[in-house]
């Protein structure tokens, strides 16, 4: 499977499609622009996907147009900062208190933590865009949770990672079911957090760098977990500077 993740979507109408879609006076014209656009996508996505020396399923071609389509509307997740802390007059990390509420979930242990990301959320596109109970495209929220656990060593990532998409609010009371049987939708508690910025590329080897960097600027302390930790997804990977964020998961009160 393709490592095609949320961070691939952003500006991709501009990048791999070369302008708006054209609107076209007559159908016939209009449904040449639309094959032509999708042609251009799957193209530039198959790209992508080679460079992971991995192939890119034809069906995907409807969900990269359509989510393409709708990059700029894009919805925050809610939260609550509760402090901000600096480091040199530069903000080092802050922490934040997020809500209960429904995510849509997919666990995987691919061999690779960029396997399991992509293939998790390339189920969640197909989720997000038509294969749901209403028929319809649900609207896409940021970021995009992945959730990691390290080996007792600490020196590794598990296999196992759980990508997490937050359901918009329309639907936050009622969420459409999934066709998907690996697709769950979880009521997941209200959650606090200690996040910091970095930015670049997610690989395994990025991430426990990044882990790492964090615990040199907090400290010793007990107050969040060691074993689990979330990788918050923002932004394109065109962007050579893409923004993510480490959260560190405070232990319950």
């Amino acid at each position: 499977m393709a490592r095609i993740t949320l961070e691939d979507l952003d500006g991709l109408g501009e990048e791999a499609a070369g302008g708006e879609i054209g609107d076209g006076d007559e159908e016939e014209e209009e449904n040449g622009d639309d094959d032509e656009e999708r042609g251009r996508l799957f193209t530039y996505w198959e790209a992508v996907a080679s460079t992971h020396r991995v192939s890119l399923p034809r069906d995907m071609a409807g969900p990269i147009v359509q989510m393409t389509r709708h990059s700029q509307a894009r919805e925050p997740v809610p939260y609550v900062t509760l402090s901000q802390h600096e480091k040199c007059e530069e903000a080092a990390y802050e922490e934040r208190r997020y809500p209960a509420g429904k995510w849509a979930c997919v666990t995987k242990g691919e061999p690779m933590y960029e396997q399991s990301i992509s293939m998790s959320f390339m189920k969640l596109m197909r989720y997000i865009c038509k294969e749901n109970s209403v028929g319809c495209y649900l609207g896409m929220t940021v970021p995009v949770l992945n959730e990691i656990h390290l080996t007792k060593e600490g020196t590794e990532l598990e296999r196992e990672v759980v990508t997490a998409y937050y359901l918009p609010g329309e639907f936050q009371q009622n969420p459409p079911v999934p066709m998907d049987p690996e697709i769950h939708i979880t009521e997941r508690a209200s959650l606090r957090v200690i996040t910091r910025v970095f930015y670049g590329m997610t690989t395994e080897e990025t991430i426990l760098r990044e882990i790492s960097l964090f615990w040199e600027l907090l400290g010793s302390t007990d107050t969040v977990l060691r074993e689990t930790y979330i990788v918050a997804a923002y932004e394109n990977p065109s962007i050579p500077q893409r923004r993510n964020e480490i959260w560190f998961i405070c232990r319950a009160e």
